[in-house]
């Protein structure tokens, strides 16, 4: 097969995908960062969230969250390991347990985390002595040795300048892609934005109107999880049990088969936790039925 350009946007690994698969290296150093959450029970009333700013100047953001929960993070830790490894650790939940503390009159503690997550940062190594005063820049390197194909490495970068970063990337290709079209994503909802008015109250209103057996929760999790795209696997069902059997947290055996379908989920973690936030109310029983289905399927070669 054969490419005219090549992109290496693997983010924490890019250093190993131009070592191990193109035999070459970057010019610039990465570093690792780790950054964690917590999920508490929701402790304070209304919809505001706030930054609040820790003993050693860090501002950590407390964020309302899935109706009944609070969000804290997040935190900034040198990472040497494998990046698939990462995982909260003790020092990160206390951390985060007393800045919310220094600030609220509801006191938390570890016993009271429901959830945790964490994530690797990929940053250029601007040589500073602080994980948190590491420049969120990102950096574009092009390779054009070899005379093959061109290969861009993206280097650092948040996701909210996903969007720019992309389009710098397709500008620095250009020269090698004579038939590329003028920019044009900010100017394009993402699969399922298209709703009217971007107002997604309303969408859920009309799913309702549309599907009268969704709860009113129900159908805001599904417009906020979806957006118009939930129509894709509504259409048709009349009642609740066309929708199979539930898996916990509202989760259904038709949005499980659109998860695995559309949106490459493969795991009941892929489905409770990356594609939703079901698992915040699913059971272990829940979890381990779910995972007796996807192995059917899998079993069956029904993956796709």
């Amino acid at each position: 097969m054969n490419a005219r350009a090549l992109v290496n946007a693997a983010g924490p690994w890019v250093a190993e995908v131009l070592a191990g698969g193109l035999g070459t290296r970057s010019r610039r150093a990465m570093r690792l960062v780790k950054g964690s959450h917590i999920a508490v029970p929701r402790f304070y009333a209304g919809e505001q969230a706030y930054a609040l700013q820790h003993s050693d100047r860090r501002l950590v953001f407390v964020i309302p969250w899935q109706r009944d929960f609070t969000l804290i993070g997040t935190t900034d830790v040198p990472w040497p390991g494998e990046p698939a490894a990462a995982a909260i650790d003790d020092g990160e939940v206390a951390y985060l347990c007393e800045v919310v503390n220094r600030s609220f009159q509801h006191g938390i503690t570890p016993v009271d985390v429901v959830w945790s997550f964490a994530g690797i940062r990929a940053l250029q190594d601007d040589g500073a002595s602080r994980a948190s005063a590491v420049t969120r820049d990102y950096a574009l390197e092009l390779d054009t040795a070899g005379g093959g194909a061109p290969v861009l490495s993206v280097i650092g970068g948040k996701i909210t300048t996903y969007r720019r970063l992309a389009e710098r990337a397709l500008e620095t290709l250009a020269p090698f892609l004579p038939a590329m079209r003028d920019p044009w994503t900010s100017r394009a909802p993402l699969p399922g934005g298209d709703i009217l008015n971007g107002d997604v109250d309303f969408l859920a209103t009309a799913l309702r109107r549309l599907w009268p057996f969704l709860g009113e929760t129900e159908a805001r999790r599904l417009a906020h999880a979806y957006g118009t795209r939930a129509a894709r696997w509504l259409e048709g069902a009349v009642s609740r049990a066309d929708l199979g059997e539930e898996f916990g947290g509202g989760m259904t055996r038709r949005e499980v088969d659109y998860l695995v379908r559309e949106e490459w989920a493969r795991t009941a973690d892929d489905i409770h936790w990356l594609h939703s936030k079901t698992g915040l109310r699913a059971t272990d029983t829940d979890y381990d039925r779910l995972r007796d289905y996807l192995a059917g399927r899998l079993k069956t070669g029904d993956a796709a």
